[in-house]
């Protein structure tokens, strides 16, 4: 599950703010929560981590739909996003393979299509991609608030000035900021947006560069008794196409759904 496990990462780190509005009678209760004592940072974030690094790890053993919006990278053509494309995906035979079989594009099914098989290559030496992810950023717990009817602690992020991250997942958390809603029962991360503080390079740096604010929004829910899963990851900004010197605004989407334990 590659793009979603990057997403998982680059997730826990990402961003403004979406907290439902309260009902009717509902203020004094907020302000009431508000004034109990927020959980001691080190062993919730202890737990909300090791629910990370357990999601991780187990999210290969479920199949799922992906529809995704498609990015267009071609420094002389087309750029943007364009076609919305579904798939199914399925595990394969170890957690680095996935199988994903197009099923319809732009809203019409798309017949007899082949699985194409996806690897990614898992990292045996260094620090995991959680755990750099972690060490990038320095977090803070912000307040408390109401999700989806959910108790919430809502988490500030920042880069960690001095943080020399090793993964490619913890090297682009360095770059954003941003706020992260907790489950506060669950320990269990819902909501992640997160605001690049600097210009981001992309395709090594020769194809674009996206500029400073582009907004990544991260979702999770529960799927089962067993885990938390993404369910969508959306990305907005604009910048430009270096070998193009044209204006490229990205407004790029994966949703995740339909997930069965195999």
């Amino acid at each position: 599950m590659g793009m979603r496990g990057k997403a998982v990462v680059v997730f826990l780190l990402f961003l403004p703010a979406y907290v439902l509005p309260a009902k009717a009678g509902s203020h004094a209760v907020l302000l009431g929560a508000q004034r109990r004592d927020l959980p001691d940072e080190e062993p919730f974030f202890n737990a909300v981590r090791e629910n990370m690094v357990r999601a991780n790890r187990d999210q290969f053993r479920y199949a799922y739909k992906e529809r995704r919006t498609e990015l267009h990278t071609n420094p002389f053509g087309r750029l943007g996003t364009g076609d919305v494309l579904l798939y199914e995906v399925t595990p394969g035979p170890s957690p680095s393979v996935t199988f994903r079989t197009l099923l319809a594009k732009n809203g019409e099914p798309v017949p007899n299509s082949k699985p194409e098989k996806q690897e990614r290559r898992v990292r045996t030496d260094g620090p995991s991609s959680v755990d750099d992810t972690v060490a990038a950023l320095q977090f803070s717990i912000d307040r408390r608030d109401i999700l989806h009817g959910r108790d919430v602690i809502i988490v500030r992020f920042e880069p960690r000035p001095n943080a020399k991250p090793q993964t490619r997942e913890g090297k682009l958390a360095k770059m954003f900021s941003g706020f992260i809603w907790v489950d506060e029962s669950a320990r269990e991360v819902m909501k992640v947006e997160a605001t690049a503080v600097d210009d981001l390079s992309y395709g090594f740096g020769l194809l674009a560069k996206l500029r400073k604010g582009s907004l990544v929004t991260l979702t999770r829910e529960r799927i089962d008794e067993h885990i938390w899963l993404p369910t969508s990851v959306k990305f907005k900004g604009d910048g430009r196409a270096l070998l193009a010197i044209r204006k490229l605004n990205i407004d790029f989407a994966v949703e995740w759904f339909d997930y069965r334990r195999r």
